[in-house]
């Protein structure tokens, strides 16, 4: 007897990027439902009377305050007992070879796309691979190894959780380069690769709830020419469970609206869900976008706001309503719950003792993650994207300014500000977007937009809302400005070299269909398996309520005769790339794409791909790695200066069962797959 009824939940499952099995899991089959959002906004099919050109989008600067942490630097070259990698890796730089764009110091040669069945993790020649920790590996001294065979909820809250998504690695001050601390998020579980069959299901149940959450996890090194190793009883090492009690912040803190009977004041949420992707802020701290809230509760479902968030009156996939009221949200004591889910979350890691805190002055959606950068006025600019098909792309302005050196201020900068959802234009005539992915006869994919307020000055700016309504219900708020409908707008980064924004919508298998928003020149391919990538110019102020646009990047495999644009780049020299979904940047400013999806679009291992932003190169990509079958990419950190790039393997070998397991990695060992967190640098 399986420990989640998979095929009854997967009988939904539809077309698209994820297995079926993902789909389940993750997502709850948001996807079978149909899109959450049925407003009529759809489409800049207006076009814009003076857009600018494609010169000007690409040439816009920008004065923004670019304050870049110190991070885990000190070139490395030693091979892992795991690794790979044979010769030197030299100066080439991938198709087309010469040195690496930029004057970056990461020159490899781009490996050929790997086949979607196979179990390995994939380096460049010259490179090797280092686990630097695993799911189940102990954090405290008192916590015990890893047994495959003896789980307990209790021995989990002392290891590091399952799946890794976002991550970021900070040196930790005076320590040489050979001490740092990471932060992972542990976005959700698949218990039928995880745990034996026979697990009784409350064991199961509790078991699940301790690998989510959050790690803080020291790391260090003897040398600089020696990867990281995760430091075992650290004292900055910290696991956030679902326990751990979060502070509400902003104007929808003690709303009734956030309101329970076990927390009347409403401002106390106890743990966090669904995390994805996140950012490191200016002042240090770290930010985790709580995501697929809603598959972990039962609910109503007869509200707008349910239906507007995919919330319904189902058993879920994990059934911890079973165990725990709270997940319950359909009588009167826990109908809230959820709205004190789907908030950016800010943990400071170098403070073990610390109160994260949930921020709703940046709006409650499928946050994949939050990014911020310093205004030119020192104001915090934060960029999010929610997270599913047809939804929208959000920016915050703090209302104060960021102090150098007072971490304690800056953290009360996301409490207070203005909200925006971003509203594009294309300058093409329509009949020129076909859907097929052509570009326009101007040559390029692009437009104007605007970031329509939904909170200024702390007042609501929609018709019929309270702040804290516009706050809890920032879907629905956001359907009556009337913004633009995305094709998943994923990972949302601003370039601290050049302050434009780069967006990574995902993929919408249903752009274009019937009944659904047609093509638009911002979204130009019906039925858009492969993604592509938004690239924003704020023009010179980021707290502009204007911008420029244009795509970067149409993603796919021109081999394969898929239609794609690369920027102008010539199609024949790019490594084929399929749904992009977490953003990074190198040392000097060159774009990092790891993708989730691939295997079912262009069928290959996802991987990280390195882009060219500037010159003749512009949109020339690179694929730097692949992770193992079945596996996700994500929490991209490069070190470029070190020649060095760290990835999270997420749900590798996620098709597989107890007994049956698709992958093995990393270990190899015979036994099922583990999440991990993997350093390549050279051999």
């Amino acid at each position: 007897m399986t420990l989640i009824d998979l095929p009854l939940l997967m009988k939904d499952a539809v077309r698209g990027k994820r297995s079926a099995v993902t789909c389940a899991l993750k997502c709850a089959n948001q996807c079978a439902s149909g899109p959450c959002n049925h407003s009529d906004n759809s489409t800049f099919r207006d076009v814009a009377s003076a857009a600018l050109t494609r010169r000007r989008v690409l040439g816009g600067t920008s004065g923004a305050v670019a304050i870049a942490l110190a991070g885990t630097l000190g070139a490395c070259s030693n091979p892992s007992e795991g690794g790979s990698g044979a010769s030197d890796g030299g100066s080439g730089s991938g198709a087309g070879g010469g040195a690496a764009p930029n004057g970056s110091a990461l020159g490899f040669e781009a490996i050929a796309p790997v086949d979607l069945e196979t179990d390995e993790f994939t380096v460049p020649e010259g490179f090797a691979w280092h686990p630097i920790i695993r799911w189940g590996d102990p954090l405290f001294e008192d916590a015990p190894d890893f047994d495959w065979n003896a789980q307990s909820a209790e021995a989990q809250e002392r290891q590091f959780g399952y799946n890794n998504d976002y991550t970021e690695i900070q040196e930790i001050p005076d320590s040489d380069g050979k001490r740092a601390v990471m932060f992972v998020n542990h976005e959700y579980t698949n218990e039928n690769i995880m745990l034996p069959p026979e697990t009784d299901e409350a064991a199961a149940i509790e078991i699940g709830m301790a690998a989510h959450g959050l790690t803080v996890v020291e790391l260090q090194r003897e040398s600089a020419e020696e990867p990281y190793t995760y430091v075992r009883g650290g004292e900055l090492n910290r696991r956030i469970l679902l326990d751990t009690e979060f502070a509400l912040t902003g104007p929808a803190a003690g709303s009734e609206l956030t309101r329970t009977a076990e927390d009347p004041e409403g401002r106390t949420v106890l743990g966090t869900l669904g995390n994805c992707a996140g950012g490191l802020t200016p002042w240090g701290t770290l930010l985790s976008g709580e995501e697929n809230f809603h598959g972990y509760f039962r609910a109503a479902g007869t509200s707008e706001a349910d239906k507007r968030y995919g919330l319904a009156d189902e058993a879920t996939a994990r059934n911890w309503e079973a165990a725990h009221e709270r997940f319950d949200a359909r009588g009167e004591d826990h109908r809230n719950e959820p709205n004190r889910f789907g908030w950016i979350v800010e943990v400071d890691p170098f403070d073990p003792e610390s109160t994260p805190r949930k921020h709703t002055a940046l709006g409650r959606f499928k946050h994949e993650g939050a990014n911020v950068i310093l205004a030119e006025d020192g104001r915090a600019v934060a960029y999010s994207g929610d997270d599913e098909v047809f939804d929208y792309l959000y920016k915050f302005v703090s209302r104060d300014t960021y102090v150098e050196g007072d971490t304690e201020h800056n953290m009360t900068l996301l409490e207070d500000g203005d909200l925006f959802v971003a509203k594009f234009t294309g300058n093409s005539p329509d009949e020129e977007i076909d859907g097929t992915g052509a570009v326009p006869a101007d040559g390029a994919f692009d437009g104007t937009g605007e970031w329509l307020p939904l909170v200024l000055d702390g007042a609501s700016q929609v018709e019929g809302f309270t702040l804290e309504e516009v706050l809890v219900h920032t879907r629905l708020a956001a359907d009556l400005v009337g913004p633009t409908k995305m094709d998943r707008c994923e990972d949302v980064e601003p370039s601290l070299a050049t302050g434009r924004v780069y967006v990574a919508c995902t993929n919408n298998d249903g752009r274009g269909t019937e009944g659904e928003a047609p093509v638009d020149e911002m979204n130009p391919r019906a039925e858009n398996r492969d993604g592509h990538v938004v690239e924003i110019d704020e023009q010179g102020d980021q707290t502009s309520t204007t911008f420029a646009w244009n795509l970067l990047l149409v993603c796919g495999d021109p081999a394969q005769g898929d239609q794609t644009y690369f920027s102008g780049f010539a199609p024949e020299e790019v490594s084929p790339i399929s749904c992009p979904d977490n953003l990074a940047f190198d040392s000097v400013g060159n774009l990092w794409i790891s993708t989730d999806g691939a295997p079912d679009g262009i069928g290959y291992n996802d991987g990280l791909f390195r882009v060219t932003l500037e010159g003749d190169a512009r949109g020339r990509v690179e694929q730097f790695l692949a992770v193992p079958r079945e596996a996700e990419t994500c929490g991209p950190i490069v070190r470029d200066e070190d020649r060095s790039a760290f990835v999270s393997v997420q749900h590798p070998g996620e098709d597989g069962e107890w007994g049956a397991h698709t992958s093995h990695f990393p270990d190899y060992d015979g036994t099922g797959p583990r999440p991990t967190v993997v350093q390549v640098l050279p051999a």
